[in-house]
């Protein structure tokens, strides 16, 4: 179903574009030209924007949208709510093969890789880099690109997402983000003397040591078995995806070695995650009955931690970043939501669309407000100095405020953001690592003879089969 979908973007790409995929659709040269007569502001128009945002959250959009319209009365913007994530990805691949997409979605990088068959999403390049005067309605004016500082203001890793697609072309803007972080029931760890681990092997040390405490315990939950798998390569250096020539390269010896170091933690007893769980282990972290089996450690979204908290206030939860090959180079991977902008015949709905995504993702105070709500991290460093958000900062504490400690937690370590490459086939990667991960750590291995090595190559020979086969 994927290829006949893949087949029919690049016949829809002929016809929308006019041109090859290489000029069109992700090559060497941007596919917009913004216009020498710049936006028209006297002209009204329409555009229309996907995303997946709750009613809370789309109260807060609407907000900004009056402030944006006193702006630029003659823009009209139109949002719709469309499921999660994969659903705003399968209508508008839908959509782009009858020319009826939106003007503006959310989108996660594989999203745009697989728009991008069709030539469907603009390249941000000559917008950004655009010195037109804009004249607004309340008398002030704009650039239409970006200035030096706004450039600046955007966190490193999330800003960098936009270019991972093989071309060094901008296809993104961050909106709101999230990572992972390292939940620990601090009361527990204080009273035992445990260090908070910042390395993995710190890690296996302080999960021996909850084991003797709590033998029916599994000390650390891990939420996310493809996250698991990327970061660790990340972390050590090792290949997983590449955005050109050989897409799949995760099948090599280090990467082998540390799922069968977690296959060893597995079979001690120290580690569960979500698929071999079966469910959010922030369910065992949380647990406090007498009798019941308890995590005391576990790595999750930083946009979930408010269900890192326990009932009652049970215990206090603290946070840190995810343990690290080596602490002094970290990697924290960067997830959320981007938006990305589509072409259209008429240059100024591209135009308005802009200006849009401009004022959303350049605003200090759409970005405090709507990250308190939502739990994200705002994509702007100079968000901390926002005097609300500031205030919000300053309640952290692993009681009744474990969502600003999160929040603390992921600027803290805004240096230390990554993302992997995006191409037609990278969800596919993601997907084929997180079950032979799972395969690998909870499989028994009496099909080979007993031979953990055996299953683990086995795993990953059919991982790469499986991707190479998809692709």
């Amino acid at each position: 179903m994927k290829k006949i979908l893949s087949l029919l973007l690049a016949i829809t790409m002929i016809v929308l574009c006019g041109a090859t995929l290489t000029s069109c659709g992700g090559g060497a040269m941007p596919n917009f030209v913004v216009p020498a007569e710049g936006f028209n502001t006297e002209e009204e128009v329409t555009i229309t924007f996907y995303h997946t945002m709750g009613e809370n959250l789309r109260a807060v959009l609407d907000d900004y949208i009056v402030e944006f319209n006193k702006l630029y009365p003659n823009i009209k913007v139109v949002h719709e709510q469309v499921g999660g994530y994969d659903d705003v990805r399968d209508q508008i691949s839908t959509e782009i093969s009858v020319g009826t997409q939106p003007n503006i979605a959310y989108c996660y990088p594989d999203h745009v890789a697989l728009y991008n068959l069709a030539g469907a999403v603009v390249t941000l390049d000559p917008l950004m880099e655009s010195t037109i005067t804009v004249n607004r309605a309340d008398g002030t004016t704009e650039t239409l690109g970006f200035t030096s500082a706004q450039v600046n203001d955007f966190i490193k890793g999330y800003y960098d997402e936009g270019r991972q697609f093989g071309n060094g072309l901008m296809y993104t803007l961050p909106f709101s983000k999230s990572t992972e972080v390292l939940y620990y029931n601090k009361t527990f760890f204080e009273e035992h003397d445990l260090k908070v681990p910042t390395t993995w092997a710190e890690l296996e040390e302080t999960c021996k040591k909850i084991k003797a405490i709590d033998p029916t315990s599994i000390p650390l939950g891990y939420d996310s078995e493809a996250n698991w798998f990327i970061t660790m390569c990340e972390q050590y250096g090792s290949d997983y995806t590449s955005a050109s020539g050989d897409h799949y390269l995760f099948n090599n010896k280090t990467n082998k070695n540390f799922v069968k170091m977690f296959r060893s933690w597995y079979d001690k007893g120290y580690v569960t995650t979500q698929t071999i769980h079966g469910g959010y282990t922030s369910a065992l972290f949380t647990e406090t009955k007498q009798g019941e089996t308890k995590s005391y450690m576990c790595i999750g979204s930083s946009a979930g931690a408010s269900h890192q908290k326990p009932a009652d206030a049970a215990f206090e939860v603290g946070i840190t970043s995810v343990p690290q090959i080596n602490p002094e180079k970290p990697k924290v991977i960067s997830q959320g939501p981007s938006l990305c902008i589509f072409q259209n015949e008429d240059p100024q709905k591209v135009l308005a669309s802009w200006l849009f995504v401009k004022f959303l993702t350049t605003s200090v105070e759409f970005q405090a407000e709507f990250s308190m709500e939502s739990g994200y991290v705002p994509v702007l460093k100079s968000v901390a100095e926002n005097e609300l958000y500031a205030a919000f900062t300053a309640k952290a504490d692993g009681y009744n405020y474990v969502t600003a400690l999160s929040a603390k937690v992921c600027l803290e370590q805004q240096a230390a953001y990554y993302t992997s490459p995006a191409f037609n086939g990278s969800s596919t990667a993601r997907t084929q690592v997180e079950l032979l991960f799972i395969k690998c750590l909870s499989a028994s291995a009496d099909s080979y003879g007993g031979d953990v090595d055996k299953l683990i190559n086995a795993a990953f020979k059919e991982a790469i089969e499986e991707c190479e086969y998809a692709g």
